[in-house]
């Protein structure tokens, strides 16, 4: 199976698809992504790009921490 990441869609997708994708971003500095009430709800208009800008990660490391753990990433 092809694990794809289409940085257009939401984190609430995302971590719908692939669940393992919770615990990356939370490696990567988005803490708030384990509290189920915020996945619910900033989570379903939040995209990656945008959470990133806000926390002031980078987007390339966040690139290369996902294909590291095997993802495709699409923008």
């Amino acid at each position: 199976m092809d694990k794809k990441i289409d940085l257009s869609k939401s984190v609430y997708e995302l971590c719908t698809e692939y669940p393992q994708i919770i615990d990356i971003m939370k490696e990567l500095g988005f803490e708030s992504i384990t509290n189920p009430g915020m996945l619910n709800t900033a989570g379903r208009f939040m995209t990656i790009p945008k959470g990133a800008k806000m926390k002031n990660i980078n987007m390339e490391q966040i690139k290369e921490r996902f294909q590291r753990e095997g993802f495709e990433i699409k923008e």
